[in-house]
């Protein structure tokens, strides 16, 4: 393994936590799936193609690690989230009230699209991945990761009132 792998991988610790959290909606969980997407890695450096993107290829790992992990949960019953307290953080100004308040409709609406969708959109849309990274990601035609964002974000757009 070589220095500018590792330094690749690190540099990409923010977004794959940030999509690993949007996945499970659990920081502690997410925090696991980010370790568990960095040892693969690690253990597949071999099989990492340098001449291509390192992005694509670290999420897939993590995708595949997060469907792992629900795959073993179906065995282990039902989990109770106790993180579901309410932020107690101030808020201060109208300004930011409100973009609290669009920032929660929106996680809300995000939450109750169809996991096909909801996914392609925190790829394109919060990763900046294109569409072929995503649809290699997500191992889907690249015409089916633009026709999930398309209605992806028509009923997002409807569920905000927009």
């Amino acid at each position: 393994m070589n220095h500018r792998f590792e330094q690749d991988i690190v540099a990409q610790l923010v977004p794959l936590r940030r999509f690993a959290l949007s996945l499970c909606r659990n920081p502690d969980l997410a925090d696991d799936l980010v370790q568990m997407t960095v040892e693969r890695a690690i253990a597949a450096c071999d099989r990492y193609d340098g001449s291509q993107r390192i992005e694509p290829w670290l999420f897939r790992i993590l995708r595949n690690a997060w469907l792992d992990m629900l795959r073993r949960r179906r065995t282990r019953g039902t989990e109770i989230d106790v993180s579901d307290a309410p932020d107690a953080a101030a808020i201060d100004g109208r300004q930011i009230t409100d973009a609290r308040l669009m920032l929660s409709a929106t996680e809300k609406a995000l939450d109750e699209l169809p996991d096909d969708q909801r996914e392609v959109i925190l790829l394109v849309c919060y990763e900046e991945l294109s569409y072929a990274e995503a649809a290699a990601i997500l191992d889907i035609p690249r015409g089916t990761v633009m026709s999930r964002l398309a209605r992806g974000r028509v009923a997002l757009a409807k569920k905000l009132g927009i």
